[in-house]
């Protein structure tokens, strides 16, 4: 028997391929967008990789032809402040012992330890007076904006009424 022609054996062999992937078909379907995905990365890393290599490349040539800076201008270094000299500093102590000196207000003698929900409890029962007296030792000493907003409103408010 004589051999069939070369194109009818292609053309068999390519028509059973096709069967064998069209049956596989389903298996491989499941895993395409991983494959997609994957493929899609490895390009997109390439491109970036060659991309680095043509700005290295790049570098090189354009320092031949350019001189690097020794010190850019940007750059600042402590040796290149200049030397301030040095501030004469107040008492340390000073501050401290004003504080040691201050008389609580005697409305509150806890005052100073109170934190804002406890005196805003306390506030009701303190005639504008106190208040005012309280209110003059915070701005003495801590003057915490949150303390002496909430006296000064209840000053007003105690003043309006």
């Amino acid at each position: 028997m004589k051999p069939l022609p070369l194109t009818v054996r292609l053309a068999a062999g390519l028509a059973v391929t096709a069967v064998e992937q069209a049956r596989k078909l389903p298996q491989q379907l499941a895993g395409l967008p991983v494959t997609v995905v994957s493929e899609a990365l490895r390009v997109s890393m390439r491109v970036q990789q060659q991309v680095t290599e043509l700005a290295i490349k790049g570098d090189e040539v354009l320092s031949v032809l350019r001189p690097v800076e020794q010190e850019p201008e940007w750059a600042t270094f402590d040796e290149d402040e200049p030397e301030t000299p040095p501030v004469q500093a107040e008492d340390p102590w000073a501050e401290e012992e004003q504080a040691l000196a201050a008389e609580p207000p005697a409305v509150l003698p806890n005052y100073d330890e109170l934190s804002l929900a406890q005196l805003r409890a306390r506030l009701r029962t303190l005639s504008a007076e106190d208040l005012e007296q309280l209110l003059a030792h915070e701005r003495t000493h801590a003057a915490r904006p949150e303390f002496t907003g909430m006296l000064t409103r209840r000053i007003a408010n105690l003043k309006s009424s």
